[in-house]
Parts: C-alpha cells; sequence; structure tokens
C-alpha cells in the first residue's frame, strides 16, 4: 500500500507518529509564512501544513506548485493542530510534511468539487467521475452500499439463496417496450434485456429453490422522469409454500429491518389498506399517510341547491386543510391555477373557510345558505380555522386532481417532512383493467397474477369479470410504491384461461411462455413473491425526490449517458454482421 492511513483516520492519539497520506487535493491556502493544503480521499479530509523554518523550502516550493484535485502521495508527522476544527473527524490533527511526491497533476476542474457546487445538471452528468468525488454524491453510494450489504444479510438469515438469472431474454408483450439486442449468430433475431426476471424465479420455483433473491438491474425502455431510469435495479425474491400473509410479514420484516440498520428507526407493524379504500380516501394507489386530509364526498350534502358545476358532476368531493383558513385570495387563485393545469386536469374550485366563530363563508355562498354551508363543516368535521377544498366532475377524473391537490397542500403547509416515515401495505386490487380504446382486459399486476381463491368464479361470468381481486400487494412509503407483488398462478389451467382473458390466443400464449407453461406439468409449487425498487429505496432513505442521485451513472431525460456519449451509432461492419440495415424514420 502507498499509503499507511486513511485521509478521515488520523485522531489527536496518532500524535508523534509518521504516516503517508495519498489523495486529492481539495484546496490550498497560502499565508507567506505558512501553507496549508487539505487533502482528500473517501475516507474525509486531513489538513496538512508546511511553515517557513520548519519544512525545507524544496516542500514548502513544490506544495505551492499544487492545483485542486493534484493527486499526491505525502510522508510526514502527526501533530498538533494549533486551530482546532471540531466540524470535522481529524479537525484535532495535521500533518507536518517531510516528503510530498505528486502522483498525477490534474486540470482544474470544470466545477467546484465541493459539497455546494456551481456546476449545473448537465455539467455534472458529463464529468459524473469529478461529480463522484463530491461528499454528497459519495455518501448516496455509501448510503446505497449500506441497503445492499443489509438486504443480503438479512434474507440470507431467512435462507434466500442469491441466484442470478439471464440478461439477454425473449421478448414479451406485456408491460412496457423492451430494450432489444440483435443476435450475430441468428440473423434477424432478438434478445430481450429482461423488464424483471419474473419468469425465470417462477421456474426456480419449480426448481425446488424454495427461497429465492437477486439485486437484479432491469431495463424498460419509457418515457422518463425523476424516479425513472431506462436501467434500474430490484431487490427480487420468491417464496414456495406460502400465501399471501406469509409474503407480507417475511418482507414486512425485510423494511423494518432496513430501518433499523440503515437509519435508526424503529417503524412498527404497517397497516393494512385495500384498493379501493386507498382509491376512495386518497384518489390513488399509493397513498402518502405522513398526513390525513382524507377525502369527504359530498354528493348527499352539495347537490339538490341549483349550483350547475354540482348538480352535473358525476362526485363532488373535498379535502379539508387545518388550519389554512388564512389563505389570501391570491393564494386560493393560485390553487385553483394548480388543479386547472392540464396534467391535474380539474376545472375549476370551490373553497370554503370556517370562521372563528364556527360559520362557512365560500366561494359559493350565492347558492348556499349558512345551513346548508353547515351541513359541509359537519362532514368534513371542520373546525374553525380550517380551509375546506372541493372539486367536482366525473368520478376518476376528479379523484385524480384531488390527490394532486392533496400533496400539493401536505407540501405547503409543511406536512411531507422527508425525516418522517409512513409505510403501509396497499392490497386487494383488482385483476384486470379494461382498456376501451384496446378493446380487452389488461392485467393490473401482470399476467401471471393469480386471482384471489374466492373471486375465482367470478371470471367465469362476462359482467363479473371485472370485479375479480388479485391476490397482489403493493408496500408503499410516504407516497411512493417501493415494492410490489403478488401470489403466483401456478396451474397450467388457470394460467391459461388468464392468457385467455388478456387476450392472447393458445398459439400466441404457446409461442411467448410455452416454457412456463409446460414447466408447470412438472409440479410447480404455490409460490409468491416482490420485487423492491432498490434505487427508490435508496432515494428515500436518502431524503431525495430523484433516484439519480443513488445511482453511479444515470442517464439523463433523454435516455441518454453524456459523459460517454451514449446510445450512438455503430459502424457499419458491425451492422453488416448483425444482418441488420437502419433506415431511420423520425417521428
Amino acid at each position: 500500500m502507498l499509503r499507511t492511513h486513511t485521509c478521515g483516520e488520523l485522531r489527536p492519539e496518532h500524535i508523534g507518529q509518521t504516516v503517508t497520506l495519498c489523495g486529492w487535493v481539495q484546496r490550498t491556502r497560502d499565508k507567506g509564512g505558512i501553507l496549508w493544503v487539505d487533502l482528500r480521499d473517501r475516507y474525509g479530509l486531513t489538513q496538512l501544513a508546511l511553515e517557513e523554518g520548519v519544512e525545507t523550502a524544496e516542500v514548502r516550493e513544490q506544495a505551492r506548485q499544487l492545483g485542486r484535485e493534484f493527486v499526491l502521495c505525502v510522508t510526514g508527522t502527526v501533530a498538533e493542530r494549533h486551530s482546532k476544527n471540531d466540524k470535522m473527524p481529524t479537525g484535532g490533527i495535521e500533518i507536518r510534511v517531510e516528503k510530498l511526491d505528486v502522483l498525477n497533476p490534474a486540470k482544474l476542474p470544470p466545477f467546484l468539487i465541493e459539497d455546494d457546487t456551481d456546476g449545473g445538471d448537465d455539467l455534472r452528468m458529463k464529468y459524473r467521475y469529478l461529480d463522484l468525488r463530491r461528499n454528497p454524491v459519495r455518501q448516496n453510494l455509501m448510503l446505497r452500499h449500506r441497503v445492499a450489504q443489509a438486504t443480503r444479510r438479512f434474507l440470507d438469515g431467512q435462507e434466500f439463496i442469491e441466484v442470478e438469472t439471464p440478461v439477454l431474454i425473449k421478448s414479451t408483450p406485456e408491460g412496457a417496450r423492451d430494450f432489444v439486442v440483435p443476435s450475430r449468430m441468428n440473423p434477424g433475431e432478438f434478445y430481450a434485456l429482461p423488464q424483471s426476471p419474473q419468469t425465470f424465479k417462477q421456474l426456480l420455483m419449480v426448481s425446488g429453490f424454495d427461497r429465492y433473491f437477486q439485486i437484479v438491474k432491469c431495463f424498460r425502455d419509457e418515457d422518463l422522469r425523476a424516479d425513472r431510469q431506462p436501467e434500474f435495479t430490484q431487490i427480487d425474491c420468491e417464496m414456495s409454500f406460502v400465501e399471501q400473509e406469509d409474503i407480507l410479514n417475511t418482507f414486512e420484516g425485510l423494511v423494518q429491518y432496513l430501518f433499523r440498520e440503515v437509519k435508526n428507526l424503529e417503524i412498527g407493524t404497517l397497516p393494512r389498506m385495500t384498493y379501493q379504500d386507498a382509491m376512495r380516501f386518497y384518489g390513488n394507489d399509493k397513498p402518502d399517510t405522513r398526513f390525513e386530509m382524507k377525502f369527504t364526498e359530498l354528493n348527499d350534502v352539495a347537490k339538490g341547491h341549483n349550483f350547475p358545476v354540482f348538480e352535473a358532476a358525476e362526485l363532488v368531493v373535498g379535502i379539508c386543510a387545518t388550519g389554512a383558513a388564512s389563505y389570501t385570495r391570491k393564494q386560493l387563485d393560485e390553487l385553483t391555477d394548480y388543479v386547472k393545469r392540464p396534467q391535474i386536469g380539474a376545472t375549476g374550485l370551490v373553497y370554503a373557510r370556517v370562521e372563528a366563530d364556527g360559520s362557512v363563508k365560500s366561494s359559493v355562498d350565492k347558492f348556499y345558505d349558512q345551513k346548508a354551508l353547515q351541513q359541509w363543516k359537519a362532514a368534513f368535521n371542520a373546525q374553525p380555522g380550517d380551509l375546506l377544498l372541493v372539486l367536482a366532475g366525473p368520478a376518476d377524473k376528479t379523484r385524480k386532481a384531488l390527490s394532486e391537490l392533496r400533496l400539493e397542500m401536505g407540501q405547503l403547509l409543511g406536512l411531507r417532512d422527508k425525516d418522517t416515515f409512513s409505510a403501509l401495505w396497499v392490497v386487494d386490487f383488482p385483476l384486470l383493467e379494461y382498456l376501451e380504446e384496446e378493446g380487452r382486459y389488461f392485467a393490473m399486476h401482470h399476467p401471471f397474477t393469480s386471482p384471489k381463491p374466492e373471486d375465482m368464479a367470478l371470471l367465469d361470468n362476462p359482467d363479473t369479470i371485472g370485479q375479480a381481486r388479485a391476490n397482489a400487494y403493493d408496500m408503499v412509503i410516504n407516497g411512493v410504491e417501493v415494492g410490489g407483488g403478488s401470489i403466483r398462478i401456478h396451474d397450467r389451467t388457470v394460467q391459461a384461461r388468464m392468457f385467455s382473458l388478456l387476450g392472447f390466443s393458445d398459439e400466441e400464449a404457446k409461442a411467448q411462455f410455452g416454457f412456463l407453461l409446460d414447466a408447470f406439468e412438472y409440479g410447480a409449487p404455490p409460490h409468491g413473491g416482490i420485487a423492491f425498487g432498490f434505487d427508490r429505496l435508496c432515494s428515500l432513505f436518502g431524503g431525495a425526490d430523484s433516484i439519480r442521485d443513488f445511482i453511479a451513472f444515470p442517464k439523463n431525460n433523454s435516455g441518454r449517458d453524456v459523459m460517454i456519449d451514449s446510445p450512438s451509432q455503430i459502424s457499419g461492419a458491425q451492422l453488416k454482421e448483425l444482418s441488420i440495415k437502419t433506415d431511420v424514420v423520425t417521428k
């Protein structure tokens, strides 16, 4: 080893020892008679001191030529620091330099390698290897490492075994778009990169590996946003001879363990919420339960008063923002503009204030007298000082818009603290959803999800197919779906029936999934599993909005790696080898 210690290791008990450190120059401070150099590695920062009359003139002159990010190897004696810095672990000591070797000079970086950098996102992504030297980014990856190691410890302790599954697989029609890879040895044919190891982990259950896990890369060719990347990582798990309750208990234990090990927090038992209640009270299937503000339906008290907007609406529904009656007209107009954004989709907003004397003042007083508004107040169980916000329109669209408004109000009122965690299970999802434009059913989760045993008969009647519930579950933390899974179909007949409901012909099902259907004929055990979004879990623990912050080399929102300039064209010779001719058609 070139070094005897790291730059974060030395303490006052090392004073008097001769040590060798290696690292990068963070900054230099030249005061004439004394020169200081801060040396950095991934473990921390150590101050080097070179004083006139103490260190040799040659070493001091070398130090004066140093620039930011020069790579050094320094030998010297640990000394007590005169002006101690209690904000850094090594702040009680400094190194009196005896020998200084420049292992590699460096160009001036295009942005400051500091916690608060002057580099924008695009610049830092282009020079990601420099961005990774910054403390916040490095700490994110260290947190990711800790989550991965804790996951492996817990699952190993539960007798799971880690099995790698293939990366070059077969393209399947359900879900997001596949990334495809041409095969040179099989001209005109393509592999797909896995969107998840779903079928392989089911085959492992057929193989008798009753507890499998993998921290695995997955790939989806979809439009990107802050919490999406074209390649992402899952904690992928499967168990045999289990029912839903066994899965929930096991992986509730995993998440409790991760919070304990990584965040030093006890999150307790996770409550359960049905999909139906999640949609009814929160307007989405991943409710943020750090705060209440549940939906209150007002059809019974709001209709019948000749207010045209409410009379024509399928649903009148609202939320009570505790203590927000002091909102100004300007703030209420901003909320109205917010819900009318195209991505939210509401046509307007009705509001009502509960005054200090208990009376209610609304934006629709023309249509509602005080007696009627007191019914609103009672429906919300509102108190003086509360603000009622009401939307109306088609049921599904209105719930979706109110869900966004609820989250916005939670943010504005400081109720979405990133250091507060509220986790729950959402269960009893619909098995299928019908898309009118496609004219057929689609799997709410995926085609291998088992129906609830008590709902199996509903699949035999065209009028009740949509009522069947899935034996599926999602884990939600702070309004983010961090994991989801289901009990799988393990019977070939039931699986074939599911493919039929999803519009597959027998020939299509056999072509796409014949290997799985065949495997089910050789004694498939009852099995189920779950997959956690590993990147999302890390970003949640780290208090970040974007999973990019926890990926070493992420893509931008266009799916590009601007550092290596990928994707890129390949040569004509490579295309010829692959028997491919390109004819790019721009949209």
